[in-house]
């Protein structure tokens, strides 16, 4: 693999944005054996103090710390020793700490999305070849506990060749882009304000993209994309702030539901929503079918399999787990305890950093990640243009169809 890296015995460590997630990547760090945070950036001094503290808690050293603006982390990345360099700040930061982290020496993981324009999944990748540095996309629903167990199930071949899958980030976010308290700012309603798009992709698709091997011998050739009208975040602020606001007088350009149905070069579907404006439980959708059965995760877990279940009928899924449970999760269960959104952030930060110690290819390497992002710009422009299709960029320039899928990781 041309983006192979040496094997490092310790990761040195210097995190960026230590806020709402990234104090969760942060703790999770501080337990993983080889791990040395050198570092901690973020605007916040005290935020930063805080994390200095429990570093030294840990029995580690304490971290040099920096908070003097929001380009400190140049400072950071120009004067510190690092392997690593992992943020968790505003989206429109990601790929600028990213690129200044892979050009300064280090490899860089950041939260999702990878990158919220298309230029920047370009940059993403140049960099990364150019530097010969790992850019991971930090995508955590990839190892949830009901996506691991798929993804165990497609490489059995459970399902036989697949044909379809619906996925998506259903979440009602009215309370966080409207409060103060989550997104200091409000640098993410900004967002909702100016882009009608599938602004958060990765969760469902990320996950989906693996059991479909995308950027390992499958690809996606294009896009469609179509937007419900802007109607719930302007009542929301009406009914929080009164009509006389300014928020509550100001054009949302998000939609409150936008569906992408996505071809891959098999002939596949997959149909993504993003509904993140509306009353409504939480969902990722999550529906896979192939030629032997389908499996689905919300509203309940329930699987059909042909000549297994009974015929027209749904199966608790819970009845497959012991079989297809994988291998990853058996062995990291009971360290992700207490871990957030149930554990698999831990998982995702451990097998970063076990790639990483042992020289091996990450899960979600730089390809992977910009793809999957990249349906953030695709589907802008699909909107904008009446739900044209939008081909899709080959980010790999061919090595996908010789790239090597996926398999059954284990420690």
């Amino acid at each position: 693999d041309h983006l192979a890296a040496p094997a490092l015995e310790t990761v040195r460590v210097g995190f960026v944005g230590v806020g709402n997630q990234g104090s969760g990547h942060f703790r999770n760090l501080l337990r993983i054996e080889g791990v040395q945070i050198k570092a901690v950036c973020d605007i916040r001094e005290e935020v930063v103090q805080r994390c200095q503290q429990q570093v030294e808690k840990a029995g580690q050293p304490v971290p040099a710390g920096y908070f003097q603006g929001v380009e400190d982390f140049k400072r950071m990345c120009d004067r510190e020793e690092l392997d690593l360099v992992y943020t968790a700040t505003p989206w429109e930061w990601h790929v600028p700490i990213c690129t200044y982290a892979m050009q300064t020496g280090s490899h860089a993981a950041t939260e999702i999305p990878g990158a919220i324009t298309l230029e920047e999944c370009w940059k993403v990748v140049e960099f990364a070849e150019r530097y010969k540095k790992h850019c991971c996309t930090m995508e955590n629903c990839c190892y949830d506990t009901t996506e691991l167990l798929i993804f165990n199930m497609v490489r059995q071949g459970l399902l036989g060749e697949l044909l379809h899958a619906e996925c998506g980030y259903l979440h009602d976010l009215r309370g966080w882009k409207f409060g103060t308290a989550y997104y200091p700012h409000d640098w993410r309603l900004q967002h909702s304000i100016k882009r009608n798009t599938d602004l958060y992709p990765t969760h469902g698709l990320g996950p989906v993209a693996q059991w479909f091997d995308i950027t390992r011998g499958n690809k996606f050739e294009y896009l469609v994309s179509i937007s419900s009208p802007s109607k719930c975040l302007r009542e929301e602020a009406i009914r929080r702030y009164g009509a006389d606001h300014p928020l509550a007088q100001t054009d949302y350009a998000l939609g409150d539901v936008v569906n992408t149905l996505l071809k891959t070069s098999k002939g596949q579907t997959i149909l993504v929503t993003h509904d993140t404006n509306t009353p409504r439980p939480y969902s990722r959708r999550i529906l896979l079918q192939g030629t032997k059965g389908l499996v689905r995760k919300y509203p309940e877990e329930k699987i059909h399999i042909e000549g297994r279940s009974r015929g027209h009928s749904w199966e608790d899924l819970s009845t497959y787990k012991e079989e297809y449970e994988h291998p990853l999760l058996k062995a990291l269960r009971e360290r992700a305890k207490g871990a957030g959104h149930g554990g698999m952030d831990f998982i995702e930060d451990f097998r970063l950093v076990q790639c990483l110690r042992e020289g091996k290819p990450v899960d979600m390497d730089t390809y992977d990640g910009v793809t999957i992002s990249a349906v953030v710009a695709l589907s802008e422009r699909s909107i904008a243009q009446g739900s044209s299709p939008i081909e899709f960029p080959d980010f790999t320039r061919g090595r996908w169809k010789t790239r090597t899928p996926l398999g059954v990781v284990t420690l």
